[in-house]
């Protein structure tokens, strides 16, 4: 199937669906908004990178998202042209500041890092980012430092809560974020960047722009632009604009455009300038439980002001950016054959991991996942996750089971709230395939072998996860129900999932394992 059309693979995709019995294996590519003619289309990554802040460094550019609770926290991606992307690290390894990042008494979901920002200066690289205050919890901003992308971070954790934060690094050697939502501050910082040198002072409140957030802030030509976000989901992305950094500031919707996906419109993210001068936008637009979707805009200054995309809307196709060289077509990783000694970059926890319950090197060529006690998946700590993508996505894993014990169950799911999953459950007797879904046990059947082929399918068209097993890795079998995917964890998308957890709270740790031998995509 490897040269099935676009079109003739959803054919395919409904035909099994409305079969619901056998299904053969089916080769999955990433997207990819490279045309290889010199084009690019929209979306740059059809999966939920949010929040996007970039810079140019050198003849590299390097793009930021949020990631949530997810650990390691605020992901970081390198390209060479703004269309060809790889993943080069993260700037938080884990959070410390909060027992229940562990998953002990309580969860952070929706909490870690929001709306970073990404500066370069003076040989260090900076990622600052906002974890607003929820359910009680007073909220932080965290500043981190790195002479490398890669690593190692360095964070600093505030006493001061700048929401929303765009670091900005003026030309006289001052420091500033601008934050805040809907009335914006801006906040002094000392020269290293890492603490307020003076206390902040608001700039602008405007009720004609109700959630006025996601802030970043250039300089051109002796002004001080601030680019931010208001309306929310349905939104549209704002330009202030002053002779000085405190204001007064006059004010101009530089793009209000949902045409490619009607009711959710382009805002937020982050703007740069090539080599030659010319200047691109990366901004996100919000497609339901895929994510948050990051889109390349070219930018045209219009009377001094930075207008996005061409005649009020964003592109769908364009030239790429010039940046006087053709480099290959590339995306993030999504398959891990886990043949090196660490995770690749494309793989996130749902908390803080317990490092003692995993390893890549017990058995080499496996991912062992050890159990720990949980009720469900949500409780479940050593979570394994990716994005999923549109406009179709399936991962497929293989599992050796042969070291379950009583009450394990292992797996691979499609996680969020509401989350479904496709697992084997050993009951201390037989093994059992279950599929799971919103909590609710849907189908038990008994599991014949300790080697299995586990799928999960994923359609952004309607939202809708189809899971299938296959014992010998080429005739797959569906089971269970379709996953209505939501957004139960506001704004954040649905990814595929490996896990093992042991349901038999009152007896003894589990010793139980499961290898994943690979996931791929």
């Amino acid at each position: 199937m490897r040269h099935l059309s676009f079109l003739s693979r959803w054919a395919c995709l409904l035909l099994w669906l409305l079969a619901g019995s056998d299904l053969h294996a089916q080769t999955n590519t990433s997207w990819t908004p490279d045309n290889g003619d010199g084009t690019f289309k929209n979306p740059l990554m059809w999966g939920d990178w949010p929040d996007p802040d970039i810079i140019r460094v050198g003849d590299k550019f390097y793009f930021v998202s949020t990631s949530m609770h997810y650990v390691p926290g605020c992901p970081i991606a390198v390209s060479n042209d703004l269309v060809n992307w790889k993943m080069a690290g993260y700037a938080v390894s884990r959070y410390e500041e909060d027992p229940r990042y562990d998953l002990r008494g309580g969860n952070m979901y929706l909490s870690g890092s929001w709306a970073a920002t990404i500066r370069h200066h003076n040989g260090l690289f900076y990622v600052g980012f906002c974890t607003p205050d929820m359910d009680g919890r007073k909220g932080q901003f965290s500043m981190c430092t790195a002479k490398n992308i890669e690593g190692p971070w360095t964070r600093t954790i505030f006493p001061e809560y700048l929401y929303d934060p765009g670091l900005f690094f003026d030309d006289d050697g001052k420091v500033y974020v601008v934050h805040g939502q809907q009335k914006l501050f801006i906040t002094e910082l000392n020269s290293n960047a890492l603490s307020v040198k003076t206390p902040r002072r608001e700039i602008y409140d405007n009720r004609a722009f109700p959630y006025l957030e996601g802030s970043h802030m250039y300089k051109g030509n002796g002004k001080y632009y601030i680019l931010g976000s208001t309306g929310g989901t349905r939104g549209r992305q704002v330009c202030l604009r002053s002779d000085s950094i405190y204001g007064p500031y006059e004010s101009k919707v530089v793009i209000q455009d949902d045409h490619t996906y009607p009711g959710n419109g382009l805002h937020q993210g982050g703007m740069v300038q090539l080599q030659n001068g010319d200047w691109w936008f990366i901004i996100m637009q919000d497609r339901g439980p895929i994510g948050r979707v990051p889109n390349l805009e070219p930018v045209t200054w219009v009377d001094g002001w930075p207008m996005l995309g061409t005649g009020g809307k964003g592109v769908d196709t364009f030239p790429k950016p010039a940046v006087g060289k053709t480099y290959p077509v590339s995306v993030p990783a999504t398959t891990d054959e886990f043949n090196n000694k660490m995770l690749g970059l494309q793989w996130q926890w749902n908390h803080n991991p317990d490092n003692n319950k995993w390893s890549l090197t017990k058995r080499p060529g496996y991912l062992r996942l050890y159990a720990g006690k949980a009720r469900n998946l949500m409780e479940a700590r050593n979570t394994l996750t990716q994005r999923v993508e549109g406009p179709y996505s399936e991962g497929t894993a293989l599992l050796d089971l042969s070291g379950l014990k009583q009450g394990d169950i292992a797996g691979l799911g499609v996680f969020q709230s509401p989350y479904a999953y496709i697992g084997v459950r050993y009951n201390g007797k037989k093994r059992e395939l279950v599929m799971v879904n919103a909590d609710s046990t849907v189908t038990v059947i008994p599991c014949t072998s300790s080697k299995i082929w586990l799928k999960a399918m994923v359609r952004e068209k309607d939202f809708t996860a189809t899971f299938a097993y296959s014992y010998d890795g080429k005739h797959f079998t569906i089971i269970g129900n379709q996953l209505k995917m939501g957004l139960g964890l506001d704004w954040t998308a649905n990814r595929f999932a490996l896990f093992l957890f042991n349901t038999d709270l009152n007896s003894p740790e589990s010793t139980g394992y499961a290898d994943f031998d690979w996931f791929r995509r």
